[in-house]
């Protein structure tokens, strides 16, 4: 048997998980700063940084009381260290590094985004390669070729707004709270995607771009174009989810996809996982919505292939806020 204690605190979430034998999960535990970004409008780095210091320790000893073992018990310490907030990044890597030292055990550097890929692992039925992963969340959107474990291919990506930096950004214009997915997916449940959104396809690339689109919805509201934040948000989900849905579904016929791989917090938005469900001719993996947004229990999957191959990391390990996964 073996043991992998998982620390997460790349933003705004400390979070830690204990993973048994690369499939059980024992415990995932998140401590959120949402509401204390919420008035901001966004997640402000030092804030973040600070919170990190006050709930990171009873986060692991939550997750370490939960999952009934000590920490002599442990086989390996895993922890994010690129990419993020450098502030937020420090906390759990120094953390992560005196557990590792105290305690004995290897420690195992993750890539973020790696993690997020990494949760559809911790699914009843695990994907096969090649899979083509689609990589969404609040600071990147990345098309990935997967052709065995830690073998990636970057086929594309934004090459300007995150999608779920844009998702933010047309909440703040349709009016409706942070954060922006959550609030964008709500309101459109009451709305109609009436109003005809640009989609930026950028022709013969697996490249996205949302800034046109965040800027339509601003020109829309000033216009009067859109009127009703529901049927605004509506329009904009829609608008994402073909974009994000057409160019995956090319990738994945293609490059021969066994599966598509959903990842990163924007992945929990609902019309996108069901246009996905709808379109496409291979089998979609998709963690549930708690495994979606930053979490621990993915850093331990992720971890879990490393300590597998013998990839320990050196107690140098520094952060990398710009880390790329290749």
């Amino acid at each position: 048997m073996n043991y992998i204690l998982a620390i997460e605190s790349s933003c705004d979430e400390s979070a830690a998980a204990v993973l048994k034998d690369g499939c059980h999960l024992l415990s995932n535990i998140i401590s959120t700063q949402i509401e204390m970004h919420r008035k901001y409008g966004g997640v402000v780095p030092e804030v973040a940084s600070r919170a990190h210091l006050l709930a990171m320790r009873p986060v692991i000893e939550e997750a370490m009381a939960e999952a009934k073992i000590s920490y002599t018990d442990l086989s390996a310490v895993a922890v994010t260290y690129g990419p993020g907030l450098a502030g937020s990044l420090l906390v759990g890597v120094n953390i992560a590094k005196g557990i590792a030292a105290a305690s004995h055990k290897p420690l195992i550097g993750i890539n973020h985004l790696e993690g997020h890929i990494y949760a559809n692992w911790l699914l009843e039925i695990q994907p096969q390669f090649p899979a083509v992963c689609l990589v969404i969340s609040g600071g990147h959107t990345d098309l990935i070729l997967i052709k065995d474990h830690g073998q990636y291919i970057r086929l594309g990506g934004t090459i300007d707004d995150a999608v779920g930096e844009a998702f933010d950004k047309a909440a703040r214009i349709l009016g409706l709270p942070y954060p922006g997915g959550p609030s964008i997916q709500k309101a459109a449940e009451n709305g109609q995607s009436y109003f005809r959104l640009p989609r930026a396809w950028l022709k013969d690339t697996y490249n996205f771009s949302f800034s046109g689109l965040k800027s339509a919805v601003s020109r829309a509201v000033e216009e009067k174009q859109i009127t009703n934040a529901a049927d605004g948000a509506a329009s904009f989900q829609e608008a994402v989810a073909d974009v994000l849905v057409k160019k995956t579904l090319h990738a994945a016929q293609k490059y021969g996809a066994k599966n598509i791989l959903l990842a990163g917090g924007v992945a929990a938005n609902l019309v996108i996982r069901q246009e996905f469900q709808k379109q496409s001719s291979v089998p979609i993996f998709c963690p549930p919505v708690k495994l979606c947004t930053d979490n621990a229990a993915s850093i331990a999957t992720a971890a879990y292939q490393k300590f597998r191959q013998g990839q320990f990391t050196d107690h140098s390990l520094d952060v990398c806020p710009s880390l790329k996964l290749v």
